[in-house]
């Protein structure tokens, strides 16, 4: 099953491909007449013409998955990685240097008012009906309201207007991102080396002086410190009003007791991208860390037990969503808007959550898995096969089950979401002094 099969939402039998080459058929007479919403130039003919630059990080800018879109779409999408540092400097300063962002919802703060992006009107988005309710409503499946520590998605997900300069504090017709992904954190735990899997049940193992020398942490302020933040209030030695939007006092005492963890030779190491988490885990140079869902994934896939930690103080939450820049016009943003509607159509759900990550519409994605897969990654229910990664590789062996339980269970207890703090500055700042002590 390929995802070219499928209709888009207001052309019953009209494949997206052939809508985007529809105008080729009598010189774009139904892009041209405005009879298909959304394609109101007669420029398909030239599709094959277009490529859209999609910068991310390596999690989500997945070569396999612009290959996809561009068989899907017929236009081409190139996928370029880049770190969260790189990525921002590069949104603020070249915004017209690529054409699709993919980044934290927590980014948008920092793009408020400097009108780098393109906003989405909802009515373009034909999966926002099907959309979990964290992103459309603020709330879980059970009605039970998201935590509002950090920027939760409904803090970053709308815009007040199409200018999209300021942020809504209540869903509107603009959307800043259309979301792509999301997930429940905690700590990456090597139960071989640590002594099973019952060992680390806190965050604050991961400063435990079990762990001296063996643990390791994000090189990323906004992330990093939230994952202090956690193990140092799960230890009692500091509590906050909210960790995901500490005051100074709060930040410098956070700093404080870090820097003297690292001037003791607690963290082995800081880590800034995928790959360098991957290879502390596997090659055993850390025992307990930061981590995301994927480089678990990479890290059992060659055969070494890893996996997340579902600790008593819940979970770190964060999501992703992909967003146009303000510079796209004309054929090009027909095209970035029909390649955001391909997005959660089913292909790329499938194949993220082989990785561990969950889509914002979960059953385009069901249909793109095996009924064991499904059970496997969004059920909770022990392996029913073997499981393997995106990739073919041996992941799970039958009868394993994943690491938090169902989805629901994973996100239905975050405490905390990924922020961008009033005193950001600040904080980058003293995060700088805490990695050079």
């Amino acid at each position: 099953m390929t995802t070219s099969s499928k209709t888009t939402g207001n052309q019953p039998g009209l494949s997206r491909r052939r809508l985007l080459k529809g105008a080729a058929i009598g010189a774009g007479a139904a892009i041209g007449s405005r009879a298909v919403t959304g394609f109101p130039t007669i420029w398909a003919q030239n599709i094959k013409d277009v490529k859209l630059i999609h910068i991310g990080g390596s999690y989500a800018c997945i070569k396999e998955i612009g290959d996809q879109a561009g068989k899907d779409l017929g236009f081409k999408v190139e996928m370029q990685v880049v770190d969260p540092s790189t990525q921002l400097s590069r949104t603020l300063t070249q915004p017209q240097s690529f054409d699709i962002n993919n980044i934290d919802n927590s980014s948008i703060a920092y793009m408020v008012g400097k009108g780098v992006l393109k906003p989405i009107p909802v009515k373009d988005y034909k999966l926002w009906d099907q959309t979990v309710p964290i992103f459309t409503t603020g709330k879980f499946p059970d009605g039970r309201p998201i935590p509002t520590q950090g920027l939760s998605p409904m803090k970053t997900g709308f815009w007040t207007g199409p200018d999209a300069k300021k942020l809504a504090t209540t869903a509107t017709d603009y959307l800043t991102m259309v979301p792509s992904l999301f997930n429940a954190d905690t700590l990456g735990v090597r139960p071989d080396m640590v002594g099973g899997r019952d060992k680390v049940t806190s965050w604050g193992d991961l400063i435990s002086p079990k762990y001296h020398g063996k643990a390791a942490l994000v090189d990323y302020a906004p992330v990093g410190i939230i994952d202090a933040a956690m193990a140092l209030e799960a230890t009692n030695q500091v509590k906050y009003v909210d960790k995901g939007n500490m005051t100074k006092a709060e930040i410098d005492k956070t700093v404080k007791l870090m820097e003297a963890l690292k001037k003791s030779g607690h963290f082995r190491a800081f880590w800034s991208n995928f790959d360098q988490s991957v290879n502390l885990m596997a090659s055993g140079e850390v025992e307990i860390q930061s981590m995301w869902s994927p480089a678990v994934t990479a890290v059992r896939s060659r055969g070494i037990d890893c996996y997340f930690a579902p600790l008593k103080e819940g979970y770190r939450g964060w999501s992703n969503g992909i967003t146009p820049m303000a510079h796209l016009t004309g054929l090009k943003s027909d095209c970035a808007m029909q390649y955001l509607n391909w997005y959660n159509s089913g292909w790329q759900g499938g194949f993220i959550a082989k990785q561990g990550y969950y889509t914002p519409v979960p059953e385009t994605a069901r249909k793109f898995m095996t009924p064991e897969e499904w059970d496997y990654w969004y059920e909770g229910k022990p392996a029913a096969v073997d499981i393997k990664d995106p990739y073919g590789n041996l992941m799970e062996k039958k009868g394993a089950v994943r690491d938090g339980g169902s989805l629901w269970q994973r996100e239905g207890n975050v405490k905390v979401w990924n922020t961008v703090m009033d005193e950001d500055r600040y904080l980058t700042r003293r995060w700088n002094d805490f990695i050079s002590a």
